[in-house]
């Protein structure tokens, strides 16, 4: 079933309006729905109904409420804080993790991060994310996107971490337990959990040591270097993985 992003869902109501120019386009031009067919709705609340098209005109479409599709709202929420690799392939990260059901991205400059960005370009890519992470919203069907943090340094989105119930820093260098032994030496139930993956050529040292004091605990994701785009979808994975069990 085709789905739509509408930022804000107002109800109670029998009708919902889709007024986004973006959205309109793409199901009116682009997919050609008619009045009649059903499409799924969905805000950046974790709120998804099942509508009927009612009504499209030039700048809306009348959506008729049918249904409200229920989730389950637990598991693990996953913070990943992660350094911009060169080229594009922060844009992979981006769709990959949000297919993943992480709640929030943070897009990290480290010392050993080679793309340097302007504030202006800090938010064209911003924009860029989160569009990325709508669409792979969709294609994932999560009715929630995730929170797409303005870029910052390690020591910003260390502050961040005070709540979490895990933290964790992926390194190549020092004593290092497993994932595995982590999650299995834990004492309590895992509710929220926040990784930082480093840059090609890892954290240096005083940045891991910065992250161990703030209470991060320092893993191993196996023998082989990985790449950036590879330890965040490893990592995450691992952890969705961990919390069916």
């Amino acid at each position: 079933m085709n789905r739509f992003f509408i930022n804000k869902i107002k109800l109670p109501g029998k009708y919902i309006i889709l007024d986004d120019p973006e959205q309109l386009h793409h199901l009116r031009d682009v997919l050609r729905i008619k009045p009649s067919e059903r499409v799924a709705v969905f805000d950046n609340s974790g709120n998804e109904y099942i509508v009927s098209v009612s009504e499209i005109g030039q700048l809306s479409a009348k959506l008729e409420l049918l249904e409200r599709k229920l989730h389950d709202g637990s598991g693990i929420k996953i913070t990943a804080a992660c350094a911009i690799p060169k080229k594009v392939k922060m844009d992979d990260i981006i769709d990959k993790l949000t297919q993943l059901g992480v709640e929030c991205i943070i897009p990290l400059e480290t010392e050993r991060v080679i793309v340097k960005l302007n504030k202006q370009k800090k938010l064209e890519r911003l924009e860029r994310w989160k569009k990325i992470a709508l669409s792979a919203a969709k294609q994932s069907q999560r009715s929630k996107l995730p929170v797409i943090k303005p870029i910052c340094e390690l020591k910003d989105a260390v502050l961040m971490a005070h709540d979490f119930d895990l933290k964790l820093i992926p390194t190549l260098e020092g004593k290092r337990e497993t994932l595995k032994e982590i999650f299995n030496n834990a004492s309590g139930k895992i509710n929220t959990v926040m990784v930082l993956i480093g840059p090609e050529g890892d954290f240096t040292p005083g940045e891991v040591g910065l992250a161990v004091e703030a209470g991060f605990l320092p893993v191993s994701l196996g023998a082989q270097v990985l790449r950036v785009d590879t330890a965040a979808i490893a990592a995450v994975s691992f952890i969705k993985l961990n919390e069916e069990h």
